[in-house]
Order: C-alpha cells, then sequence, then structure tokens
C-alpha cells in the first residue's frame, strides 16, 4: 500500500519542525480582524497533525509563540492565549482518541495560570500516547533556551557533577528543552518568509528547509505532503560529497 504523502517510507523525515506565518497577514488580505486568523490557523494544525499521522511521521513541533510575541498589544496576547485554552479544551478528547502524545517548550511559566495549567493536563494525559510525539514551542527563543541549558551546564559543573572536559554537544543537547527527542529532519516555513526566527537554532544544524508562500492558514495536509515530497528529493550529505 503506497504512503498518503507520496514518499516511500524510507525517504520520509522523522521530525518535522514548522514556522507557522502569515496569520496576520491572512486576516488583513481579507478585512478581517488579527484574532481571526490565529483562529483559523488553529485549523491547518489539526490538518498538519493529520498528515503526520497518515504519513507515518512520528515528531512534529510547532512554532506557536515566541518570547518576542509578549511585545505584542496586549488586547492580541490576551486574545491568543484564550484561543490556546480553548483549542485544547477542544481538542484535548481528540488528541487522547487519536493517541498524541502532547508536549510543550519553552517558558512556559510565562503563560497565564489556566492556560497554563490545561496545557499541564493534556499533556499529563497524554504522556503515554504514542502515534505522533507533537510539540508546541510557546513562549520560546532558540536563544533563551542555549542560555538555559549553558546555566545549568554550569551548575554541574560548579557542583562539582560534571568535568568540564568531558562537556560535547551531548551534554548540550541533552539540556536543551527538546532532550530526548530526535533533531528535526525537515523545517517548514509558511508566508515566504526567509527567516528562522529565533526557533531551535541548534537542533536544525542540518535540517532540510523548505519555505512555502502559502499564508498559515491556507496551509493544508496536501502542503505538508508537498513539502514531505520536496525533503525525499533531496540528497543529505552532511558535510560529506
Amino acid at each position: 500500500m503506497s504512503n498518503p504523502s507520496g514518499v516511500p517510507a524510507d525517504k520520509l523525515p522523522r521530525h518535522i519542525a514548522v514556522i507557522m506565518d502569515g496569520n496576520g497577514r491572512w486576516a488583513r488580505e481579507r478585512g478581517l480582524p488579527r484574532i481571526e486568523g490565529h483562529r483559523r490557523g488553529s485549523e491547518s494544525v489539526r490538518a498538519c497533525t493529520a498528515a503526520c499521522m497518515e504519513a507515518g511521521v512520528p515528531y512534529l513541533t510547532l512554532y506557536a509563540f515566541s518570547k518576542e510575541n509578549w511585545q505584542r498589544p496586549a488586547d492580541e496576547v490576551g486574545a491568543l492565549m484564550l484561543l490556546l485554552d480553548r483549542f485544547l479544551a477542544e481538542r484535548t478528547a481528540e488528541i487522547m482518541e487519536r493517541n498524541i502524545r502532547l508536549r510543550a517548550i519553552g517558558h512556559l511559566g510565562d503563560l497565564p495560570d489556566k492556560a497554563r495549567r490545561r496545557l499541564e493536563d493534556t499533556i499529563a494525559k497524554s504522556a503515554n500516547n504514542t502515534a505522533l510525539t507533537l510539540t508546541l514551542a510557546l513562549s520560546y527563543g532558540a536563544r533563551t533556551e542555549i542560555v538555559d541549558a549553558a546555566r545549568e551546564i554550569a551548575r554541574e559543573v560548579k557542583a562539582g557533577t560534571l568535568d568540564p572536559e568531558t562537556i560535547d554537544e551531548n551534554t548540550i543537547a541533552s539540556h536543551l528543552y527538546t532532550a530526548g527527542v530526535p533533531d528535526p529532519d525537515l523545517l517548514v516555513r509558511t508566508s515566504g518568509e526567509m527567516r528562522i526566527s529565533n526557533f531551535l537554532l541548534w537542533q536544525i544544524s542540518y535540517a532540510e528547509i523548505v519555505v512555502t508562500p502559502k499564508l498559515w492558514p491556507d496551509f493544508a495536509k496536501e502542503d505538508l505532503f508537498a513539502a514531505m515530497q520536496e525533503y525525499a528529493r533531496r540528497n543529505r550529505r552532511y558535510g560529506g560529497i
């Protein structure tokens, strides 16, 4: 039976990361409030999750809210937090039914109490699910993540539990928020912007990057399948010939 993505199983990325961009532009082009773009974008989250599950991709990480996003107008930030809370309230049953394990990375303590508690509850409920690991990056910044890792490593050296001469790439990786999850093979960015935007800077060192002009609310299952197909056509040399 052929894979619905059109990609042979041995050519599929194991981990896809997505920078979900273009919600505000999508709303502006239609004369709608920005939050309507974010609301419609939540449907694209479902589409991408379904695409990964149908194709057999076991890890999906979505850049949902950056550390820098707190600088946006207070009413937009408040609406986004309500949207996160509503998304979890409406989708937790579906997450459980579809055997999805939910994770979150970032400074989760920055989130409003109600949204954070609901997030923690869904994470706990889904901890033993196995079909797909869906990670939401919330109040996340890659530079902050690396600083946090460096601080923890420094504490261990100071405490005498870590020899600085033994520090290597694996040491740093094991202190990142993503410890225990394989690095992304494929990074997708919507809306045509050619930026990484402080997302998984360490982890995407060797990821293939696919940029699509589609705005995030218009991004459908077929678009992620197309990105997987582009990934499968590439020759990943990791610095070799």
